[in-house]
This record gives C-alpha cells, structure tokens and sequence, in this order.
C-alpha cells in the first residue's frame, strides 16, 4: 500500500473515531443527565416527606402537654352532696379575683377554666371523698382559648378585637402566672379520654379503642381466609379458566379504590345481614374484603418461593399433599405471610373512606365496651377534627396524625424485622 492510500485509510480512521468520541460523550452527557433527574427526584420526594412531617410535627407537637391553673377549691359539703361542683370552681375564680363584678366580667372570668372542670372535681372527690369539707389546691385545666395563648398559638400583642383573649383576660392570666398559678403537664387526657365538642377535653382513647377493636375483627378473618385461599389457589387449585379468572379477580381488587368496598359493605353487611351500622364488626368485615386481596397476593408470593425440593422430599418420605404442605410448605412460608398480614393491617390502620361509608363518621364521645358497640377509628376522627372550626382542634389533629404515623411505622418496622429475622435465602 503506496503512501497516499496510507493517509487515506488513517484519515478515514480518524473521522471514525471522532464520531465515536462524539457519540460516547453524547451517550455519557444522557447518563449524567438521567442519573441527575433520578436524583433530583428522590431529593424532590424527600423534601415534600419532609416537609410534610415538620409541618404536622410542629403543629401537634404541643398537643402533648395541657395549660393548667391551681385554684383553691373549697368542697363545701352542701355543694358536693348536690353535685354542683362548677359552683365550687367559680366561687375559687372569684376568691381569686374578688374585685370582678357583673356579670359580663365574670363570665369572662369563667370563661379562663374549661367547663369540664367541675368534672374533674366530681372524680376527684369519687377517688377521694375525704375531701369534703377540706380545701385543697386543685390544678384544672384551662380553656382552650388560654391554652392556645400560653403555647403561643394566638399572639398577645395583637389588637383586642383580633384576639381569642380580651384584655382584661390577660391582666388576669398575668396575675395568676406571677402568683405561679399556671403551669404545664402532660397532656395525658389527650389518651385517656374520649372524643368532646370542648378542644382541651377531646382525647383519642375511643378512637384507638374503636381502631383496636376493628384491626382485631380485619386480622381474625382475613388472616385464615387470605392464607387459606392462596394455599389453595398455589398447592390444589387446577390450572383452568375458573383458577385463571379468579387469580385474575384477585389482582385487580387489590387496585380497587377502598369507597367501593365500604359501598359494599354498606350494601351486604349493614341492609342485608343488619350489621350495627358504625360497629367495629361493620368495619373489621369492611376491611376484610378491603386486606384479602393484599394477603393472598403476599402469601402466594411467600409459598411460591419455598423451593421444590421441599415438597418432592416430603412427598418422597410418604407425607401427603396436605402433611406436605402444613408441616413443610406453610412453616417456611410464613414470615412472607406474616410479613404481609402486617402490611395489609397497616393499610387498614390509615383507610377512612370505607369506614365513613358504614357510619363510624358518627359523633362517639363514649370508650366502645366491644364489637358491637359504637366507636370511631383513628383516621376518622383525625377527618372529624380537621373539619372543626376551632383553632384548638388543628393542633389536635395534627397530634393524632402524629401518632397514627407512629403507629404505622411501627407495624411496617415490625414486617421488615420479622422478614429479616425468619427470612430464609435458597
């Protein structure tokens, strides 16, 4: 090969790797680009989470801890035999403040303590009848408005007409801080008491009870029916048209929206088998239909990965299929069925919207004594509470968010540390 076909072929050898460096730097400048958009939103989806939590956390944070102010109440024994223990706390605002008169001051004066605080002195002298016709200093607890005042909530210094407190409340609040009335405890009727139309007596102990109750009936019939159903489905079931459709079923009501099986549940368990309407029975039967699909997908999943070595060694030491599969199969299956039984509760947990269809969206102040009873769950009276126009109820419901969070991420940690700790890798 002569000198000029030499230049050639090396020309020739150049444009190609130009365009080969040209198209490995394109290709290279796209993977940056694609890592950097995958990046960007992870980041994007981190800092919305985020930003949810401190929003909720700094709005409820303070629900955990209640204003209170220690008055001296005098149980006189008339009062106390009549039960008119309201009467015991406002005669202790007035030996307070014996200079307020009329009657517009004076309900403003009564207007510093909840109106459940003459209940608070009626269970006190229930714990403690020797107090009649004692004195005693008695922290009560406060009105929302002064709660929502001493957590900086409402600002002091704004004129009156924009303030929950009036001026002369404040003098007064003032007074009894120098006097070192007022003070700050744990909000612990926050759970132990039940739902209220009062903000700073409203709790969620009969919305965890309800919530209890109903994940309780969900688990007892899910759990078996889901397990059972995927056993079948994987171990017995012939493969067929009638086994294809119903696996098919099964997939897609996994995606169907929760309303529609509280619109059935509406429809089946409540107007044709009578149901109490708002029971946990009516919602751990709801949730049921809603957690089943959930289950058997996960407690397939877990059966088909036992290997087949496991069922051809057991059907070959002369077990049967059914020996095969309980005392084989389904003890190596069942940290995935656990695993999913967990997720689908927590799912349960978090659902309102098939709950608010059988009527648990009703006003329940009272604890329900069992299934059958009237309750509400948490999510709901988180929806409840959102609804209120009060101010106090926002910090409420950003308190029982906090703890269904809590709540949530304890059942999902529980699934992952129970898959890691029984999982077993073939």
């Amino acid at each position: 090969m002569n000198r000029p076909e030499l230049q050639t072929v090396a020309a020739s050898q150049q444009r190609v790797r130009e365009r080969v460096g040209r198209s490995l730097r394109r290709r290279y400048r796209a993977e940056r680009r694609f890592r950097a958009c995958g990046l960007g939103a992870v980041l994007a989806g981190v800092l919305a989470v985020g930003g949810l939590f401190v929003s909720i956390v700094s709005t409820g944070y303070s629900v955990f801890w209640q204003t209170r102010i220690t008055l001296d109440i005098q149980f006189v024994p008339e009062a106390v035999r009549a039960g008119d223990f309201t009467a015991l706390v406002r005669a202790a605002l007035r030996q307070q403040f014996p200079e307020v008169e009329g009657r517009q001051d004076l309900r403003q004066l009564y207007g510093l303590i909840s109106d459940g605080a003459g209940y608070e002195l009626r269970d006190r002298v229930a714990a403690e009848p020797g107090l009649s016709g004692t004195t005693a200093a008695i922290a009560l607890l406060a009105a929302d408005d002064v709660d929502q005042l001493r957590k900086g909530r409402s600002d002091r210094h704004a004129p009156e007409a924009e303030r929950i407190i009036s001026d002369r409340q404040l003098a007064w609040l003032d007074e009894l801080d120098r006097r070192q009335r007022i003070h700050r405890q744990f909000n612990r009727e926050f759970f132990t008491a039940g739902d209220s139309r009062e903000p700073e007596q409203a709790g969620i102990r009969g919305a965890l009870v309800g919530s209890f109750l109903t994940l309780l009936v969900t688990l007892l019939l899910s759990f078996p029916i889901g397990v059972a159903a995927a056993v079948y489905l994987e171990e017995f079931a012939p493969r067929n048209r009638l086994t294809d459709l119903i696996e098919v079923n099964i997939n897609n009501l996994a995606a169907v929206p929760s309303i529609v099986f509280g619109l059935l549940g509406l429809a089946v368990f409540i107007q044709f088998f009578g149901v109490p309407r708002s029971a946990p029975l009516a919602g751990g039967l709801v949730l049921t239909l809603m957690t089943l699909p959930t289950i058997i997908i996960a407690s397939r999943a877990a059966i088909r990965a036992v290997p087949p070595s496991i069922r051809e060694a057991a059907l070959g030491m002369g077990a049967s299929p059914l020996q095969m599969v309980a005392h084989h199969v389904l003890p190596l299956a069942l940290p995935g069925m656990l695993t999913g039984a967990i997720i689908g509760m927590a799912r349960a947990l978090g659902e309102s919207a098939p709950l608010l269809m059988i009527g648990m969206v009703a006003f329940i102040a009272d604890v329900p004594a069992g299934a059958l009873s009237p309750a509400t769950v948490l999510p709901v009276q988180v929806f409840l509470w959102a609804d209120s126009p009060e101010p106090a109820f926002l910090e409420r419901t950003s308190g029982a968010i906090i703890v269904l969070l809590v709540f949530l991420l304890l059942m999902n940690a529980a699934a992952v540390i129970l898959r890691q700790k029984f999982e077993r890798r073939w």
